[in-house]
């Protein structure tokens, strides 16, 4: 597995935000789903997860220069967390075990979660 594997952009021309991945977390008590999008603001590319339900996620990086590594894309996706102010009943829970992953631009990260699915019996 290539970890330091950098797409060499994100977006072409005229294109200002792009789906970088997304993620399901069948082990979660709603099934979640969260989109990770990367937006070209201000010479930075500003991340952004989003869910059905409008959950706040803290991400690091918040925001890169270039493009991230598949490394930094994977400690992106494990780092994250669900923003605690505001939080109601049981939300935490909502990023319970490793993700299934979709990505168009790190087709390795699929392979990466899950192998690690399988580590700890989840397939």
């Amino acid at each position: 597995m290539d970890f330091l594997f950098r797409p060499p952009t994100y977006f072409s021309e005229g294109i200002t935000s792009v789906l970088l991945l997304r993620l399901h977390y069948p082990e979660s008590t709603w099934g979640e789903q969260i989109s990770i999008y990367g937006h070209a603001i201000d010479q930075k590319i500003q991340y952004e997860a989003v869910d059905f339900y409008g959950n706040d996620y803290l991400l690091y990086p918040s925001s890169s220069e270039e493009p991230l590594s598949l490394e930094e894309v994977i400690y992106l996706i494990e780092g994250m967390q669900l923003n605690q102010d505001g939080i109601e009943g049981n939300m935490e829970l909502v990023l319970d075990g490793f993700p299934e992953t979709e990505s168009d631009w790190y087709p390795q990260l699929k392979s990466y979660f899950d192998t690690k699915r399988k580590q700890v019996g989840l397939d």
